[in-house]
């Protein structure tokens, strides 16, 4: 299963709070931190992290804290979530690590690597503002897979499902 560790999903809502308002200066670690009910000294070693990746700018100061280095249009998902856990990775040898038993016989590597670039380019092209806008609740789900003609598997609804 693919799954955000807590300090990405901590990134992008700090991300996301500070682009909400585009009237904002700077936002404190305190701020954000108890906006959300996350311990102070996690979200600042994300917000350092962030920082250090270019992707936020501090000052200190009374008036000091933390803001977006550039517009929240031009910072994607992907930099967010490389910025605080590295690469996307789904396997061990997607990344050149050839230390797997089966790596001379994976017949799954390289597709699962396409999917990795896939689910890579998504995040790439979602950005931040798209975040703070409010879901279209008419628009599809986005779906990856594609069917074996190469036209995209329809989506199941909950009623379509078994249970």
């Amino acid at each position: 299963m693919l799954r955000l560790s807590k300090k990405t999903d901590y990134a992008l809502m700090a991300m996301k709070h500070l682009a909400s308002d585009p009237w904002r200066r700077a936002a404190s670690a305190r701020e954000i931190a108890e906006t959300y009910d996350i311990p102070i000294e996690l979200m600042a070693k994300v917000l350092t992290r962030l920082v250090r990746s270019g992707l936020l700018v501090s000052h200190q100061g009374v008036h000091g804290g933390y803001e977006l280095a550039q517009p929240p249009a031009a910072t994607s998902v992907a930099a967010v979530l490389e910025a605080i856990d590295g690469p996307l990775t789904m396997t061990a040898c997607t990344h050149g690590d050839h230390e797997c038993d089966q790596f001379s016989k994976c017949n799954v590597r390289d597709p699962l690597r396409c999917v990795r670039d896939r689910i890579a380019a998504l995040l790439a092209e979602c950005s931040i503002a798209e975040m703070t806008t409010d879901p279209d609740p008419s628009a599809p789900p986005v779906t990856l897979m594609s069917s074996p003609v190469g036209r995209r598997a329809p989506a199941l609804s909950a009623a379509s499902r078994e249970p």
